[in-house]
This record gives C-alpha cells, sequence and structure tokens, in this order.
C-alpha cells in the first residue's frame, strides 16, 4: 500500500524560527518571526490543514504537543518516527539538539490501543555518534515497489540508510542532490515525491548524472509515470507533497496552496489522473518552519486491531 489512511499529526506549542535547524536547512526564513500574532497564524493554519484532511474523508490522529520542553519543530512528526504495514515502528537520530524531545513514547503507546505494534526499532543513540536519519523526510518510500530513496546530506547518513532500508526489505537507492546555489538539500522529501503511479522529482538537483540516471531507471522499472519539477517549484515545495487516502481508497496529493500554485498546467493535468490535488494554504509554517504538508504528516501504516 503505497498512501497511508491514517495520518498523525501534533499541534504545535512552541513553534517559532529555530536557528539550530536553519544552519543545515536553506528553505528556513527569519523575517518577521518575531511577530507576535505568529502562534496565532500558525495554530490557524494547523487546524485548517487537519480540518482540510478531515473533511476528505481522511482519518487524522492529532497529538497536542507539550508545552515544555519547548519544541519550535514538533508540528514536522514525520522526522522522529514512521509506522509500517507489518507492525514495525522506527525511532530516528536527529541532527538538531533541539529537535530530539520531539520523541514522545506516550504517542506511541496511546496507538497501541487501536494499531498492532509489533517491535520498536530505536536508532535514536547515533545522535551520540553525530551520525542522523530524520525519518521519511530523509527516506522517501516507494510501498508498492519496495525501493526507498535517499539524498545524502548532513542529516542523512548513507549507512544507517542502507541498514534500515535493508531491514525493511526495501532496496537503498542514495544520491547526492543540491539546490541552484550547490548547496546540499537537506531533505529527500523536499525534491522528491512518490504516489500511486508516479514519482515528482527536481531532476536538475541531481548533479550525478550516474545517479541521476540510475533514479530514472528504477522510477521506469517501478512504472512511475516522472513529474519534472524545476529549481523554483522545488523552493516552493512541489517536491514536498504527500499521497494519502481516504476510508473508501480514494486517493489525494496533500501539498501547500504555494506547491499548487506553483505547478504548471501540464503538471496538474498528470498528476491529477492519478489522484485529486488537495492544497491547503500554510505559509507561515512553511516560511518559518522550511517544512511544508508532508512534513506535517507521519504516514500510520500499522495493522488496525480488530474490534
Amino acid at each position: 500500500m503505497q498512501s497511508a489512511n491514517t495520518i498523525l499529526l501534533i499541534r504545535p506549542a512552541s513553534f517559532c524560527y529555530n536557528p539550530e535547524t536553519a544552519e543545515t536547512n536553506e528553505f528556513q526564513k527569519v523575517a518577521g518571526t518575531q511577530d507576535e500574532s505568529i502562534k496565532e497564524d500558525v495554530l490557524a493554519e494547523f487546524d485548517q490543514f487537519a480540518e482540510s484532511l478531515y473533511s476528505k474523508g481522511i482519518t487524522i490522529r492529532v497529538v497536542e504537543d507539550t508545552e515544555l520542553p519547548q519544541k519550535p519543530d514538533a508540528i514536522f512528526p514525520n522526522n522522529w518516527v514512521s509506522f509500517h504495514a507489518d507492525g514495525t515502528v522506527i525511532l530516528y537520530p536527529m541532527c538538531a539538539a533541539s529537535r530530539r524531545s520531539e520523541r514522545r513514547m506516550d504517542i506511541i503507546e496511546s496507538l497501541r490501543t487501536e494499531f498492532l505494534i509489533e517491535k520498536i526499532i530505536d536508532i535514536s543513540h547515533f545522535e551520540n555518534e553525530g551520525r542522523f536519519l530524520e525519518g521519511t523526510g530523509s527516506i522517501v518510500f516507494d510501498h508498492a515497489n519496495k525501493i526507498a530513496y535517499a539524498c545524502l546530506s548532513p542529516r542523512t547518513d548513507s549507512e544507517l540508510f542502507r541498514e534500515i532500508s535493508q531491514t525493511l526489505g526495501y532496496r537503498p537507492i542514495s544520491f547526492h542532490a543540491t539546490d541552484s546555489n550547490g548547496r546540499s538539500i537537506y531533505h529527500t522529501n523536499v525534491m522528491m515525491c512518490i504516489g500511486v503511479g508516479f514519482a515528482v522529482i527536481c531532476l536538475e538537483s541531481t548533479q550525478n548524472a550516474e545517479e541521476k540516471a540510475t533514479i530514472i531507471e528504477s522510477f521506469r522499472k517501478s512504472d512511475l509515470e516522472i513529474i519534472d519539477i524545476d529549481f523554483e517549484q522545488m523552493n516552493n515545495f512541489a517536491g514536498n507533497m504527500l499521497a494519502v487516502s481516504d476510508t473508501n481508497g480514494k486517493v489525494f496529493l496533500v501539498q501547500s496552496q504555494s506547491s499548487f500554485d506553483s505547478l504548471r498546467k501540464e503538471q496538474i493535468a498528470v498528476l491529477e489522473k492519478y489522484c485529486e490535488l488537495l492544497p491547503i494554504p500554510i505559509p507561515t509554517i512553511e516560511t518559518i518552519g522550511g517544512g511544508s504538508a508532508r512534513c506535517m504528516m507521519a504516514e500510520i501504516f500499522l495493522p488496525e486491531l480488530n474490534r
């Protein structure tokens, strides 16, 4: 199953500009981040985001962030945890020390009342060695074809990526990707999205010809239609989208409004062959947090318990 029908969202308590993460995230912008209205704006955007998913029949589990310790990036849970169809939960090592308290076992325990959790793989201890792998920010999974993709960066360790992919039974494909200024792209999921039947990718960010050819060939063998986005579209988070399903199996492509607005008509037409596009405005979250719609969603593929 490529698209999950249950999504975990974290409603933020202390969202703000995080200078520690900005060291490796070129998408964050500091302008206006001291405005007192920011918290209200972010909560309004989050609530609209959650309501938009709910209104389409997508099952969501909203968890309130705790006030302490303060966690400026808690709204992006996909970096610290992933939930898999075989009942596996993985806890990941985070690059920024300020993000490590986002890992909350109480959330996982609460999910045990609804879902089967067979085992928890905790690799967060690699933080002590300066090695990081930030969940489905670092890894874009093609669940249908059992392939995992990752662009290597300070937040994505090649060996950890290979080991986790093999543990899950996925074939790992790693590569290098840079922005228009030649800087490493911090997360794979800002330049690549894989849905049912399609793959969105910023191919011009992959400068190594051999690596690019490997990715394209893998997509083609997987029967994924390629939608190639440019740097400007990537900077508007056109790569940071996620295909999710409602309870009847209808697929929606959740994206920010800025992401949708950057797409060309012919790209939209291709995507609409596979899913219904669901753009949601989250400008404050994107600008200050440096992450977009996909980053806000942790997919729950865990088996549901019999009632």
